[in-house]
C-alpha cells in the first residue's frame, strides 16, 4: 500500500507502508524504516517546538539567538528531521 504524507510542510511522496501479520506496520522512507509511533511523536515535538517559539517576542527570540524567519529551521533541528 502506498500513500501520501503530509508532515511539516512538505510532502513525502510514495511511503510503502508495509508490516508482516502480528507484527508492527512501519513506514519505509528512501530505503530507511521509520517506526510510525516514532515519526508521530517526532512531528508532534516539532509543532510544539515551533508553537512555543511562534509564542516568544522577537526580543526573546533574539535573546536566545533565533530569528522568527529561523523558527521551523531550529524546531527540524531540535526533533531531528
Amino acid at each position: 500500500m502506498a500513500l501520501l504524507v503530509f508532515c511539516a510542510a512538505t510532502y513525502i511522496p510514495l511511503i510503502e507502508l508495509n508490516g508482516a501479520e502480528g507484527q508492527p506496520a512501519t513506514l519505509r522512507k528512501r530505503g530507511k524504516t521509520m517506526n510510525i509511533a516514532r515519526s508521530f511523536n517526532s512531528w508532534r515535538k516539532y509543532r510544539q517546538t515551533v508553537t512555543e517559539l511562534d509564542r516568544m517576542s522577537n526580543r526573546e527570540l533574539h535573546d536566545l539567538g533565533i530569528d522568527r524567519s529561523d523558527i521551523r529551521r531550529v524546531a527540524r533541528q531540535a526533533v531531528g528531521f
